[in-house]
């Protein structure tokens, strides 16, 4: 019998009664559960969006100077690099900045090194003695989105965004600390400045320039550390001079001589140490579904935004469940009494929960599958397929671990999309085995390779092609390509481990299951009792069922002239079918798009006022846009952020807002409540609520999306 089986049936004669087919299949178990535990859960999958942002300072320069002087030869330049797919420039007055991006997939480490070198062995581009500055790169990625942010505010009218601002970057320090953290910054808090008023009179009195008052305060803030002193055959070294550090330095310096005594700073100027005059307000809001949250917030108040971000293959779900923690703990000492902090995104928590909530789909449409193996032919092979399912995800999952992905919505969504091809090799092998058991008399154990090798050939083939079907879209370009790439990867493996699970494990399971019974059935054949070798009565009567409904269907196509008109009018119908599902994407009651829309719980509100426009009118404007929002329903609260960028998320990643500042910019971030509690999904919500703040914005000219 071995020279006549085929590949499929020998591995299945190989592995149907040894010990260490189960051994296997529970080793296969283990990994499946440790790559569950230690693969990272994220929001979106991580795929390498790499671009650099150059900076190019020409002070004093025009828009026009700066486009033929600098940005078009550092386009020249930057061309030359390998995996560059686009290069943009913006000039404006006295700054160039230049965007690189590589193709998507390109190594973010190399493709920055490759940048670095090109930029620092090219600086000659740069036209010599006209004040060009040393360019600035900054590389961005994925992991640059920040995935955690908390907002601060006071319910204290003289708490404002300065003393905000001081609690936010004490805080700074602390999350840091949190294993994973990588970027952590503060929006919104103004710089600390120490204001130098000065006394005329007192300047007239004591004869000081405003020329040598200045010189001398440059002067009194250098220091050089590089000076060395040769005596006695010994070199010392000699620090000259020192930084001003606090208000009480600046007063104490002198800056003049009247009547042969000493004038000091104080005794002409007067020092204020305060904020620095703001170049951007964020303030804070909350809207009708601040019920659901808790929140007890009455109108706009000041508030800064700590964003942090997470460093790459870190578990964002731990991530952002330990800062929440930390920020907990330091309440009462970091976080003084009636400072309030909001967390405003917690992408964590989103990513846990779309992973919980695919990984049960995934529980269901295995169980579904179970069941209708059940039925159709009997409890004993449903748990055979049932258990070959798990151990096939099981070994699925830890080969997407061990290939890089980690646990999104894109890779789960593979596991359920498989799930119906995945399931077809234990099902094919599993029922002719049924089908060789109700045949013959013969042992379990000497009928399986045959029955494994008769299907085998045909369930390679449907194997391999179902992989030739779906690996091509691993080899898409572009954005979508690499977003998309753990459906036809995770999906091929899936097949080929369903492959081998079906020939070495199913035998052996069918043994464990059906053995006993049908060698009872065998003897209760040979002492003149013919009945189903299956010994299963459940699996006789499902068939009889399955035998009387294949009748009543099949038969008016079968039988005579009247049988061939029904054939005809069978494919009438189909065709006619096909025709009108074809119809409802023409007439576009079905919408053909690449991702079906996802019910977020937040999204952006950005503003862009004409060009000129103050940063105290930009923020009125925002603020009446915050008025509305929060008559909202399904708002909890929104983050208004006047002349500065929004934490950017990925979308504003792409599209660069990070870069947004100026006075005449503005965005507001807004957050809804849990699904659960909201009727309508968030696209839905962006829609109804963008004719209104358009025409908001409009009433002043700008223009809100």
């Amino acid at each position: 019998m071995a020279e006549q089986l085929g590949i499929s049936g020998r591995i299945a004669q190989r592995f149907q009664n040894t010990e260490i087919t189960p051994l296997l299949a529970v080793v296969g178990l283990l990994l499946g559960l440790f790559a569950i535990l230690v693969t990272p859960r994220e929001e979106e999958p991580q795929i390498n969006v790499t671009f650099a942002d150059i900076f190019i300072p020409f002070p004093g320069a025009s828009a026009t100077e700066v486009e033929h002087l600098v940005a078009g030869p550092a386009e020249q330049v930057l061309s030359e690099i390998k995996g560059i797919e686009h290069i943009f420039s913006v000039s404006r007055p006295g700054m160039a900045v230049v965007t690189v991006q590589y193709k998507v997939g390109e190594d973010n480490t190399d493709a920055v090194v490759r940048l670095f070198s090109k930029v620092l062995a090219n600086q000659d581009w740069l036209p010599p003695n006209l004040g060009v500055g040393t360019p600035i790169v900054k590389p961005k990625g994925i992991d640059d989105v920040p995935i955690i942010t908390a907002t601060l505010w006071s319910d204290d009218p003289a708490v404002g965004a300065f003393e905000l601002g001081q609690v936010a970057h004490a805080l700074e320090q602390e999350i840091k600390r949190v294993p994973g953290t990588r970027d952590v910054f503060t929006i919104g808090a103004p710089s600390q400045v120490v204001r130098v008023l000065l006394d005329p009179q007192a300047l007239a009195g004591y004869q000081i320039d405003l020329t040598d008052l200045r010189r001398t305060l440059q002067a009194g803030n250098v220091t050089r550390d590089n000076l060395t002193v040769t005596a006695n055959n010994e070199e010392i070294l000699v620090q000259a001079g020192t930084f001003l550090s606090c208000p009480d330095e600046l007063r104490q310096l002198v800056v003049g001589l009247h009547g042969g005594r000493p004038v000091h700073l104080g005794d002409v100027a007067t020092l204020e140490r305060g904020p620095q005059q703001p170049d951007a307000y964020v303030s804070m809001g909350s809207g009708r579904g601040a019920i659901h949250t808790g929140l007890d917030l009455l109108g706009n108040t000041p508030a800064v935004t700590i964003a942090i971000a997470k460093q790459d293959g870190v578990n964002a779900v731990s991530v952002a469940h330990q800062v929440i923690e930390r920020f907990a703990q330091l309440q009462g000492t970091f976080i003084p009494e009636g400072v309030n902090i909001t967390v405003t995104r917690n992408y964590g928590e989103t990513a846990d929960y779309k992973a919980k909530k695919l990984i049960t789909k995934l529980i269901f449409a295995t169980a579904s599958v179970v069941v209708l193996v059940w039925l159709a032919i009997g409890w004993r092979e449903a748990i055979i397929v049932g258990t070959a399912v798990v151990v096939t995800l099981a070994l699925t999952l830890f080969a997407s671990w061990a290939w890089g992905f980690t646990l999104n919505r894109v890779s789960l969504f593979a596991l359920i999309f498989s799930i119906g091809i995945l399931v077809d090799d234990a099902i094919v092998v599993v029922e002719n085995i049924h089908r060789h058991m109700a045949m013959s008399r013969a042992k379990l154990l000497d009928l399986m390779p045959k029955a494994v090798d008769e299907v085998g050939g045909p369930t390679i083939l449907a194997t391999f092609t179902v992989i030739a079907a779906l690996l091509p879209m691993a080899f898409v370009s572009g954005l979508m390509g690499p977003y998309m790439s753990p459906i036809p990867i995770n999906a091929s493996m899936g097949m080929l481990i369903s492959l081998v699970v079906a020939f070495v494990f199913t035998p052996w399971m069918a043994n464990a299951m059906m053995g006993k019974r049908h060698a009872a059935g065998v003897g209760h054949a040979d002492h003149g009792h013919p009945a189903d070798h299956t010994g299963d009565p459940n699996a006789t009567a499902a068939r009889g069922r399955l035998d009387s409904l294949f009748k009543v269907v099949i038969t008016p196509f079968l039988a005579g002239r009247q049988g061939h008109l029904n054939r005809w009018f069978l494919l009438v119908g189909i065709l006619l079918l096909i025709g009108a599902s074809l119809m409802l994407v023409t007439s576009r009651v079905v919408i053909l798009k690449m991702l079906p829309f996802d019910n977020k719980s937040e999204f952006q509100v950005v503003l862009d006022m004409p060009e000129g426009t103050s940063l105290e009118q930009t923020a009125r404007v925002l603020d009446e846009m915050g008025e509305y929002l929060s008559t909202v329903a399904e708002v909890t609260d929104y983050q208004i952020y006047a002349g500065t960028a929004a934490p950017i998320n990925f979308n504003g990643l792409v599209r660069q807002y990070y870069l947004r500042e100026g006075a005449h910019l503005g965005d507001i971030q807004v957050n809804l409540v849990d699904h659960k509690h909201r009727d309508r999904q968030s696209h839905e919500i962006a829609l109804a609520m963008r004719p209104p703040l358009q025409e908001i914005a409009l009433r002043y000219g700008g223009n809100a999306k």
